[in-house]
């Protein structure tokens, strides 16, 4: 893709948006950045961007500042059904996202992850393992550093593993892993994609242009990635913790196994597996299956699993205060999340939940309530609508916000008590992202008293 002298536009200023700009102005575009937030919301973003040339448009999007440009690139956080969006492609003009202009660049192989939850794990795990083999590998995406900014680091050698949201998918046109998985699809984002069905197509796309040499991965247990597989030109396979699979990762006897192409192998017990949850030893099946198709050896697997921790705000132990566990589960931004982080724990659960609601049906939650919840205590915008749907199941203290949650299950924990967050929710009503919100209740556990 030549950029030189090309009118391009970028939407949204998140950090893809700012990496994007930049990237295109170095690159000898000539750049404008248009956000819909007021220019007191962007204070650190127009300064360095107005510093490398790149004119900048704040508190709306003009109708004009989108006619008559060569490129637009739209940052994940912007709807790609945005009036505006829909106008410039009805003009013919070229709209994609920073993942596509990433993979225009990238000259190495990209492993690509994707799925409800699990992403960030598994999108680090694969990382560490690659690396911990003598790779060269550099980690990002949906999971932090953005694409676009791995482009000057990677040469044709470099390995890039990233973590690929819906949103991310939704703009791609050309992106083609060599990798690419699939953990899980469960409903999430239902505000953005309106159904399930538009939702779980938006991951697919994550197969879309992947040809017969490069490799599937996806999850036997879950109907829906089942589903896709019919339609994938790549090789399919599967990781299950529940029975065998033909082709992929699976536990047998309490050990992890790997077969492929008639061939199997022994690859580690599950209770060298660190991390707590049975949805963890899934991430480290899709884990080691793309870790063995990327051409790893069994033992430095092995040995990178043994050494993993987890990923903060991901089951992330904080503390234990006065007998109570505490733990941090602030990515838990979707009902399924919350699922997964409840059946890790036996019972005794204090459970902090809320934020702002992404169109989720919360009342799936209330068999595991009443089994294993003492108390919830509901927080932020989606607060009402959770008491309904979980009216009855366990015992429900509205707490409003993270403060007065943590300070009131902590008074009402008793020793061998789990206090989690696992909010179901975003966090956009209250905090800036989910690791704001799960660094507030880090600190606002290490100061308790002892």
């Amino acid at each position: 893709m030549d950029l030189a002298n090309k009118r391009v536009l970028v939407v949204g200023l998140g950090r893809s948006g700012v990496a994007s700009a930049l990237f295109l102005q170095a690159h000898g575009a000539k750049v404008t950045v248009s956000d819909s937030k007021p220019e007191a919301q962007l204070r650190e973003e127009i300064p360095v961007l107005l510093d490398h040339g790149i004119a900048v448009e704040t508190g709306r999007h003009g109708e004009r500042t989108f006619q008559n440009q060569d490129l637009i690139v739209v940052s994940p956080g912007v709807p790609i059904d945005a009036q505006p969006l829909v106008q410039a492609r009805a003009l013919g003009e070229t709209v994609i996202g920073e993942v596509e202009l990433a993979a225009e660049f990238l000259a190495g192989p990209v492993v690509a992850i994707t799925g409800s939850n699990g992403k960030t794990t598994t999108t680090t795990l694969v990382g560490e393992i690659l690396a911990k083999s003598g790779m060269k590998t550099l980690v990002g995406g949906n999971i932090g550093t953005p694409a676009i900014s791995l482009v000057e680091k990677a040469t044709p050698e470099t390995t890039i593993v990233l973590e690929v949201s819906s949103f991310q998918l939704e703009t791609i046109r050309t992106f083609r892993p060599k990798v690419a998985a699939v953990l899980n699809v469960t409903p999430d984002h239902l505000d953005r994609h309106r159904t399930f069905e538009a939702y779980a197509a938006a991951k697919a796309r994550v197969f879309e242009n992947q040809q017969e040499q490069d490799f599937a991965l996806l999850n036997a247990d879950d109907p829906t990635c089942v589903s896709m597989a019919a339609s994938i030109k790549a090789q399919v396979f599967w990781f299950n913790r529940k029975r065998e699979v033909d082709q992929g990762a699976f536990v047998r006897q309490g050990t992890v196994h790997l077969r492929r192409d008639g061939m199997e192998h022994e690859v580690m017990p599950v209770s060298e597996i660190p991390l707590k949850g049975a949805h963890n030893v899934e991430n480290v099946l899709a884990a080691i299956c793309t870790a063995e198709l990327m051409g790893c050896r069994p033992e430095s697997i092995r040995a990178a699993v043994r050494e993993f921790k987890a990923v903060e705000h991901r089951l992330q132990y904080v503390a234990t205060v006065r007998g109570v566990e505490y733990y941090n589960d602030s990515k838990a931004t979707n009902v399924d999340a919350t699922i997964k982080a409840l059946e890790s724990f036996p019972g005794k659960i204090h459970l902090i939940l809320g934020g702002k609601d992404k169109g989720s049906d919360y009342t799936v939650l209330n068999g595991l309530l009443r089994e294993r919840v003492k108390f919830v205590y509901t927080i932020g915008a989606a607060a009402e609508k959770i008491q309904k749907h979980i009216a009855g199941a366990t015992k429900i203290v509205s707490s409003g916000a993270m403060d007065n949650a943590v300070a009131q299950a902590t008074a009402n924990a008793q020793p061998g008590d789990i206090v989690l967050l696992a909010p179901a929710c975003a966090s956009f009503d209250q905090f800036q992202n989910y690791e704001h919100r799960g660094r507030v209740f880090k600190e606002l556990v290490l100061a308790l008293p002892k």
